[in-house]
């Protein structure tokens, strides 16, 4: 498996979190895009902080790209001159965190290109479960590869795809790749944008004015004045152009499995994805955590960020006072990337800071998302004695993760997940709280709306959705010329 970009929370505590894929942005139609792209990607910058970049289309004869790609982090990474640079009214932007590939600036996107006389950009979130059998085919046929990362391959495919137009040749390309990937294209000044037949990734529309807007996340229209549209849907290509944006189904439907980790852990909790608020979801994954593992015990503290939204769930269904028990650093950078093994022994106490005067002498439970590898935790449990806590219940607003994932997560491999080969109980003997509950799997699908299906929950079960094959192809209705666009209210 070769995994490939991924998320890097403002607050991550290292080894106990999965980390998503990257942050994918686009405007078409403005003549502030690159600012705007700028100002999107800021607002996705949870999904990936180890590089950013913006390719933009001037609208010269023949047309010019415009391309600045950095490591870092968004601010970091544009000025206002760099901005004023990126001419032109079509821009697609990218932040990332590596999976496959190296973190190194060849593997910073978008990825740019030329072909037939025009430019050729991808930005990608997601993972293909057939990269490496991809790259063998590529490779036979003389493609010679300047990245390691596995969005490099959507370039290379549609570059000797045969179809007659942009549209035809992307869609082609994708029918070969298996797995997750949201992604978008710039094909000349036409942006393509696309979701895997299952939805595992999110992908949004909006619009400001008469520019379309393409993001990860809704959050991000929110910072530049756009209209949330719509979620494409699983297995959805749209093309947006001088025509307007159309959109088109050419795969052959499968049964929809939006990564429910996005509602867990990865999305801002003030999205809305899949017509669901991940507070919401995350508040009722708290309820039914306090209804399903009650705890004896004075007060309810959430982990920030994405645990607090669960720990005031779960307070108001335990009957119990709901305080702020930890406080987060907004100056540090996340402890996993820190190249000194020493530095990361500080990563919880430089990022989190323990309330004294709320933990003294009481009984505390304690929500976060999920455990991983179980050494965060640890620390946690014991900052939270040191700072006077007499009893620490720990509480996981989400089932055990006990396989990895192969769809567009960093996760480690599974003999390295604590909860893999152990019970609850032997989890709790590890991190040294006074207890330890999970959720229940029909807790969080509940919590989630999913009693009806509709969600990959693949890392609490095991339960793959695409199988991992040497050779991919879904089934494409271009063979014989596109299906018709999909009608739209």
């Amino acid at each position: 498996m070769s995994p490939v970009c991924h998320e890097d929370r403002a607050l991550d505590l290292g080894d106990d979190h999965f980390h998503d894929a990257c942050g994918v942005f686009a405007v078409w139609g403005h003549p502030d895009a690159a600012r705007l792209t700028a100002l999107g990607l800021h607002a996705l910058q949870h999904r990936g902080q180890e590089s950013a970049g913006i390719v933009s289309i001037e609208a010269t004869r023949p047309l010019t790209a415009h391309a600045h790609r950095a490591m870092g982090l968004v601010q970091d990474a544009f000025t206002a001159a760099t901005l004023a640079g990126l001419r032109g009214d079509v821009a697609l932007g990218h932040v990332r965190y590596s999976t496959t590939g190296e973190s190194h600036l060849r593997n910073a996107q978008p990825l740019l290109a030329a072909h037939q006389g025009q430019p050729l950009a991808c930005a990608h979130n997601g993972n293909l479960t057939n990269t490496d059998a991809l790259k063998r085919g590529l490779d036979a046929q003389g493609a010679v590869f300047q990245s390691s990362t596995d969005t490099e391959v959507f370039l290379h495919l549609a570059a000797r795809a045969r179809g007659d137009s942009a549209l035809d040749r992307v869609i082609e390309a994708l029918g070969a790749c298996r797995g997750a990937w949201s992604v978008a294209f710039l094909a000349g000044r036409q942006l393509i944008a696309a979701r895997d037949p299952h939805g595992l990734r999110p992908l949004c529309l909006g619009t400001l004015g008469r520019a379309h807007v393409v993001a990860s996340e809704p959050v991000a229209f929110d910072l530049i004045g756009a209209r949330y549209v719509r979620d494409l849907d699983p297995g959805e290509v749209l093309v947006i152009d001088a025509d307007g944006a159309r959109a088109y189904a050419p795969f052959e439907p499968v049964a929809p499995r939006f990564c429910v980790f996005e509602h867990v852990y990865f999305a801002r909790p003030d999205s809305t994805l899949g017509g669901q608020s991940v507070y919401d979801a995350r508040r009722a994954m708290g309820r039914a955590l306090g209804r399903e593992a009650p705890a004896d015990a004075d007060l309810v503290i959430g982990v920030p960020d994405s645990g607090v939204a669960a720990a005031l769930g779960y307070a108001e269904a335990s009957s119990l006072a709901f305080e702020v028990g930890l406080l987060r650093s907004r100056f540090v950078n996340r402890t996993f990337i820190e190249p000194v093994d020493a530095q990361r022994q500080f990563g919880v106490r430089m990022k989190l800071s323990p309330v004294a005067a709320a933990l003294r002498g009481r009984r505390v439970v304690v929500v976060d998302d999920s455990i991983v590898r179980g050494t965060t935790a640890r620390k946690l449990v014991a900052m939270l004695r040191d700072a006077g806590a007499r009893e620490v219940h720990l509480r996981v607003a989400s089932p055990p993760t006990r396989w990895p994932c192969f769809y567009g997560i960093d996760t480690p491999d599974r003999d390295e997940l604590v909860a893999a080969h152990r019970a609850p109980a032997e989890v709790n003997a590890l991190v040294g709280a006074d207890s330890l509950g999970y959720l229940s799997l029909e807790g969080l699908r509940g919590a989630v709306n999913g009693q009806r299906g509709g969600f990959c929950d693949a890392c609490f079960t095991g339960e793959y959705p695409v199988p991992f094959v040497p050779v991919g192809a879904l089934t494409a209705r271009t063979q014989h010329g596109l299906a018709p666009p999909v009608t739209r209210r």
